[in-house]
């Protein structure tokens, strides 16, 4: 039902911008009884069917999901709008939408109870250069539906030059026959003034941040993950700071997650003891249901899906494989390490050095100097990283993290001295690490990132370590098979189009980067509710890790680490936290 009242409410909202725009659009019926009002009234109402259907349009999205707020506005906007179109004489069709429409949303007020999203100011500076653009259309549209009036013919920089004057409630240099100059006045102010006052609303009102760990939050997820923390190789990326939590109610459990574009978007598998998860999850999907969010997970393991499919009624799909290696049966002895081998060794010769260590045995000058090159080398102009990065090298509270650097030993001294090269692994459990990022200096030679995995690798067991994963792969099964003898038609197709889109994410080249190191392969799903959700949840995934940017950083927002290097390139979705 909300579906079919944001869609009516959009042609309502079409229906009062053409009243308000074009002064042909009428009804017979309709102009006989608008004779009785005033002529003054006319240019009045046609701005004011013009502003009501704009904020219908803006409206509708939040009566599909549900929104109280937007209920009260749509309640109060209906009957202006269906008295401006009866003011200026237009179509009957839309005044008795408009009041059907309302009655419908009175009858049925109960089913918009979702509360609002987080938010910021900086939707402020949004709303302002979209709103602008469109009332610069809006308003060419406008001066143009009135042009046999127009006295001349003017240009269309005066047209221009008309719209802007008008938006702020200046004359313009184009001149009217009749009382138009007034409609047309009165049309551009309304939408001026619209633009005005929405965007001082966005600006002024109080401020909800989005995502973000307390302290308390950060110590019971440390306390979960003490426990269970060898269950999940993502569990350690719950600690994002950029992330908000829910907790089952016997607190043994935890779900954290991040709100992107309507998207409630967690990443991993539940945080805690198994048997405590559906408690977690009934937390999470209530949070969803109460503002009307889209649940979503990406990268949840094959218990983790079955888990949430069972408690939820959702549905699961396989979005790729987590390559992980077991220390004790890595070798490069053999012919299928050659290639890896041969690099490695070429580099060593070329005078490179590595060193893998826990994060607790840096020196605080070492440690800033690797955030520094960390922050220099990163290969994108903003932060990446949600579903497998953490956010942050160095932190107090994350000692037990793993850094393994490249040196060049007759590197001239630089900004970074002899540093060419960084991997950062965070825990997984107590004997297992998690790759977070990878960063390079370009000059280096290539291969810094191979000479790092297997220097980690071999150092593994001296830190207690016995299992690490590797970076993510996106659709490697279908890669994988796709180019096998036997594969059908389809397979091949839908492995043709993965090559060509890996022209911009490179999914193929990050598969082939993971082979390298005789992985096992683990299986990653994310789990949606319908599959008209699916291109919502990847565009929403595409935020939150970083490949789509919508709105300026935001002030209180910790920087996201995540690094995008040659040999492994970052696929989009989950996974792309570790490229």
């Amino acid at each position: 039902m909300p579906l079919l009242v944001g869609r009516t409410c959009s042609l309502v909202g079409l229906l009062d911008i053409a009243a308000g725009s074009f002064p042909g659009f009428r009804h017979s019926r309709m102009h006989a009884l608008a004779e009785v009002i005033p002529g003054a009234f006319g240019p009045f109402a046609a701005a004011l069917s013009l502003s009501a259907g704009v904020l219908l349009l803006l409206l509708a999205h939040g009566l599909k999901r549900r929104k109280r707020r937007a209920w009260r506005a749509a309640i109060a906007l209906l009957p202006v709008g269906a008295a401006a179109q009866f003011g200026y004489r237009h179509s009957l069709l839309g005044v008795l939408l408009s009041l059907a429409l309302l009655a419908f949303l009175l009858r049925h007020r109960d089913q918009f109870a979702a509360l609002p999203d987080p938010r910021s100011r900086w939707r402020a500076l949004a709303n302002f250069v979209l709103m602008s653009a469109g009332s610069v259309l809006l308003g060419l549209l406008v001066v143009n539906a009135h042009s046999h009036r127009m006295v001349g013919d003017p240009s269309v920089a005066d047209r221009i030059a008309q719209v802007l004057y008008g938006l702020i409630g200046v004359e313009g240099p184009i001149d009217y026959r009749g009382n138009t100059s007034w409609t047309v006045a009165f049309s551009l102010g309304a939408l001026g003034m619209l633009t005005a006052l929405t965007t001082a609303y966005l600006a002024f009102r109080p401020e909800h941040p989005a995502a973000r760990l307390t302290e308390d939050d950060e110590r019971r997820l440390r306390a979960l993950l003490a426990g269970h923390g060898a269950r999940d190789s993502l569990g350690h990326f719950a600690l994002r700071r950029d992330k908000a939590v829910v907790f089952s109610p016997s607190g043994k459990a935890a779900v954290t997650y991040r709100v992107v574009s309507g998207v409630m978007l967690a990443s991993g598998d539940p945080i805690g003891d198994v048997e405590a998860w559906p408690g977690a999850i009934e937390r999470f999907m209530d949070e969803a249901r109460a503002h009307s969010w889209t649940p979503a997970v990406m990268g949840c393991s094959e218990t983790g899906g079955e888990v949430w499919t069972r408690e939820t009624g959702l549905d699961a799909l396989e979005l790729g494989d987590e390559a992980v290696v077991d220390v004790a049966d890595f070798s490069l002895a053999g012919r299928a390490m050659r290639n890896v081998r041969q690099m490695v060794k070429r580099i060593e010769r070329a005078g490179y050095e590595t060193r893998v260590r826990r994060v607790a045995d840096l020196g605080d000058a070492e440690l800033d100097r690797v955030r520094r090159a960390a922050g220099a080398w990163r290969g994108t102009d903003n932060e990446r990283g949600f579903s497998m990065a953490l956010g942050r090298i160095g932190d107090p509270a994350d000692g037990d993290c793993l850094i393994a650097t490249a040196h060049k030993q007759d590197a001239e001294p630089g900004e970074y001295g002899d540093l060419k090269a960084i991997l950062h692994f965070v825990p997984w459990g107590p004997d297992g690490a998690s790759l977070d990022l990878m960063r390079r200096d370009r000059s280096a030679d290539p291969g810094m990132n191979e000479l790092l995995i297997v220097a980690a690798l071999q150092s593994a067991p001296r830190l207690g370590v016995a299992r690490v994963s590797l970076n993510f792969a996106m659709f490697r099964a279908a890669l994988a098979r796709g180019e096998k003898i036997g594969a059908g038609p389809v397979l091949r197709a839908w492995r043709g189009l993965l090559l060509f889109l890996s022209r911009w994410f490179q999914i193929e080249s990050l598969y082939k980067f993971n082979a390298k190191f005789r992985p096992r392969w683990e299986p990653r799903f994310v789990v949606y509710r319908t599959s008209a959700d699916l291109p919502r949840i990847g565009f929403a995934a595409m935020q939150a890790e970083g490949f789509v940017t919508l709105a300026p950083p935001l002030p209180w927002r910790p920087a996201r680490v995540r690094g995008a290097q040659p040999g492994a390139a970052l696929a989009p979705g989950v996974g792309a936290g570790r490229g």
